[in-house]
């Protein structure tokens, strides 16, 4: 798939996720860790995680048209590494918790997925770019 479906697909799903615990800390948590919040600082260290996505979705929707650049570049390889890490935590927090929500797993899937869709993107870019490098 093109790299603009890529960033618009991240785009959605973060600045949703991102809105989601900036508005609902809670019950975001209560829909991935089968838990809710209870500690102040845990609403905060969420809604500061939720501003960080809802950022990443923004930075992806502003890149949909410019998806041959080095910063295009940059951000896909930034997402390989979120991606990657957000289906590894979350899958070690459903493996080494007896509770998890309903939405932990197929929230492992999608990371797993994205991971995959970004590093194939990565060197989709790297390919595309290898001419520009050589006439320099």
């Amino acid at each position: 798939m093109a790299l603009n479906t890529l960033f618009v697909t991240t785009a959605v799903i973060e600045a949703g996720a991102g809105l989601a615990l900036l508005c609902l800390p809670s019950a975001a948590a209560k829909l991935l860790l089968g838990t809710p919040l209870e500690a102040p600082a845990s609403f905060t260290v969420a809604r500061v995680g939720g501003a960080g996505l809802f950022t990443l979705g923004i930075a992806c929707w502003l890149a949909r048209g410019d998806a041959k650049s080095p910063a295009a570049r940059g951000l896909v390889t930034a997402m390989v590494v979120y991606n990657f890490g957000v289906a590894l935590i979350l899958g070690i927090a459903g493996i080494g918790s007896g509770r998890v929500g309903v939405a932990l797993w197929p929230a492992v899937v999608l990371h797993t997925a994205m991971t995959a869709w970004c590093i194939m993107s990565v060197g989709h870019l790297s390919h595309a770019q290898e001419p520009e490098n050589l006439h320099q």
